[in-house]
């Protein structure tokens, strides 16, 4: 019966999503237009879609304790909307549904693939949400901060050469740093910092100078992650910068000399690394080296082609057999056994919180705001694209993890902080609107 149950759950899920999406799509289009209701259903789909992969899990465990996780997980994500909704009602409500959307999602398929990661993902979300209710209010109220440029540059650049210098190799690379009893990965908050850095440069000018002082700093902040293996970070530091210049000068030569710059340091990080090479051979042709560099990214695509469109159903797949499944693959691991259906809507949802920050980036007066809102929307959506790109075979597998969805205390509060600057930057263009409306 209770596999039964769990068969029907999926589609059941699946429909609820799609309502969701559609409603992600509506408020993209109609920005401000839309109404009180459609906030109002996006919550009670997302509360639904939460409520029935706990379902499905309870029954396919019997286990009493998944209830009890699941009602702090429903107060946590009341909490998280009802408190962004009291504290600036100016913020934007689709963007903060997306999140608690997310992490519904996440807490759903972490807590089956690993209740004890589940339990410390759930502990590191309700910290990064306390931390993420201050954000707005900093963004709204300390002005001074986008006369910080250099020390947005220089603790990023420290931060990054602390952790090439004393932190610990994970899988080949010097990406984290441990104090205590604590390890989290620097390069996930330097993103952030990256971005206000290049913001405040090309705020004050885009001139040429401005353009070649600020891609020498870049360059050192990819050149320290190049030094410490952790390319995946690199490539995502590369882009936004290139992004922000064209963004900022709309020049299609710089667009064009980053393209081949990016194209040539691709090509010295293949010679120039071995694993880099293990990576594309597996991205080429993984079916010739199925047992060993190619065995995660079969086992993903096994995973998506099995799940079919609805999916296999909770606790019906296979999860683990692929390696680092929870951080890496859990996009493939959504697709088994929630559907390529659920998970293809999951992508739209992305894109809709990407959508709303490049709108709201087109209407900031603001330039440093400007730049920092569209920053990071890039930074956002590309590291979207790393994941799920590297476990549907798009590209080669980068070690990214997907935001808000997989587990990792870094990546999860990282992204709590970026979210919550961009709802600042909502309260800012408030702002600048009610200033004009006195002129």
């Amino acid at each position: 019966m209770a596999h039964v149950i769990s068969d029907l759950s999926k589609y059941v899920i699946c429909a609820f999503m799609a309502i969701y999406t559609l409603e992600c799509l509506i408020g993209i289009i109609r920005g401000r237009k839309q109404g009180r209701g459609m906030y109002i259903r996006q919550v009670i789909c997302m509360f639904m879609v939460h409520f029935l992969g706990f379902a499905a899990i309870c029954l396919e465990t019997g286990e009493p304790s998944y209830i009890i996780f699941y009602g702090f997980q429903e107060i946590l994500l009341f909490a998280a909307i009802a408190l962004f909704r009291v504290l600036y009602p100016e913020a934007d409500r689709l963007l903060a549904g997306n999140m608690c959307m997310m992490l519904s999602v996440s807490f759903v398929v972490l807590t089956r693939i690993s209740y004890e990661k589940s339990i410390r993902q759930f502990i590191i979300v309700a910290g990064s949400m306390i931390v993420g209710l201050f954000v707005p209010w900093l963004i709204k109220k300390m002005q001074f901060l986008k006369d910080l440029t250099w020390v947005y540059g220089g603790l990023g650049a420290a931060a990054l050469a602390i952790v090439y210098i004393l932190g610990s190799v994970t899988h080949g690379s010097n990406i984290s740093y441990t104090i205590g009893s604590v390890t989290f990965q620097p390069s996930e908050f330097v993103k952030i910092l990256f971005v206000f850095f290049i913001a405040g440069m090309f705020a004050k000018s885009t001139g040429f100078g401005q353009v070649c002082l600020s891609a020498v700093c870049a360059a050192l902040h990819v050149l320290i992650l190049v030094l410490s293996r952790d390319l995946g970070s690199a490539v995502i530091f590369f882009v936004v910068y290139l992004g922000m210049v064209f963004i900022a000068t709309h020049n299609y030569f710089y667009l064009l000399a980053g393209l081949l710059a990016g194209a040539g340091g691709c090509f010295v990080g293949y010679k120039m690394f071995s694993h880099v090479r293990t990576r594309v051979t597996a991205w080429l042709d993984p079916w010739t080296n199925i047992d060993d560099a190619g065995y995660q990214v079969t086992q993903s695509l096994f995973a998506i082609g099995t799940g079919g469109w609805f999916g296999m159903g909770i606790y019906q797949g296979n999860p683990s057999s692929i390696p680092y499944v929870e951080k890496d693959s859990i996009f493939s691991a959504i697709a088994e056994e929630m559907g390529v259906f659920f998970a293809m809507l999951l992508i739209i949802v992305c894109l809709s919180s990407f959508l709303a920050m490049i709108k709201l980036a087109a209407t900031l007066r603001d330039s440093f705001y400007r730049y920092v809102v569209a920053g990071l929307g890039i930074t956002y959506i590309f590291q979207v694209f790393l994941t799920i790109g590297g476990g549907t075979k798009l590209i080669p597998l980068t070690g990214v993890t997907l935001p808000f969805v997989s587990y990792g205390g870094s990546s999860v509060l990282s992204t709590v902080i970026l979210f919550a600057v961009v709802e600042g930057c909502f309260c800012i263009r408030e702002s600048e609107e009610m200033q004009l409306d006195d002129v």
